[in-house]
């Protein structure tokens, strides 16, 4: 019998990885992405204080009312958007991507060029 492959599991090692050499420090925090099935999270975070600065999800009020008549690379987009906007607000403009893991594709890339549309750098 075939054993199912743990995908998550694969993408948990990839990060691992990726996070050994990824650091956010205060003057440039990691821009984090956590995709799950229907939504997507982004937190800008200070690895050095160990604190998150900035949070932005699909859902967040504000946001679930901008995304909801669309798929969801574009409530990706905007999420990056929404997450760029709080953390210049909070004084950060250059940040540290970390993907999780995940491939540079569809959701993923959609947060990041939304962040860079919005000003965050990295």
């Amino acid at each position: 019998m075939i054993s199912k492959l743990d995908k998550n599991a694969d993408r948990l090692q990839r990060h691992a990885r990726v996070r050994k050499k990824v650091f956010g420090t205060s003057e440039r925090p990691r821009f984090n992405v956590y995709r799950s099935l229907n939504h997507i999270y982004v937190q800008v975070i200070d690895d050095v204080k160990g604190v998150t600065l900035i949070s932005a999800s699909t859902m967040e009020k504000a946001v679930k009312e901008q995304i909801k008549d669309m798929n969801k690379t574009d409530a990706a987009k905007v999420v990056g958007m929404t997450a760029a906007k709080k953390a210049l607000e909070a004084g950060v403009s250059e940040v540290v991507f970390d993907r999780g893991g995940y491939i540079y594709t569809g959701r993923v890339k959609s947060v990041a060029d939304g962040a860079r549309e919005a000003g965050l750098k990295f």
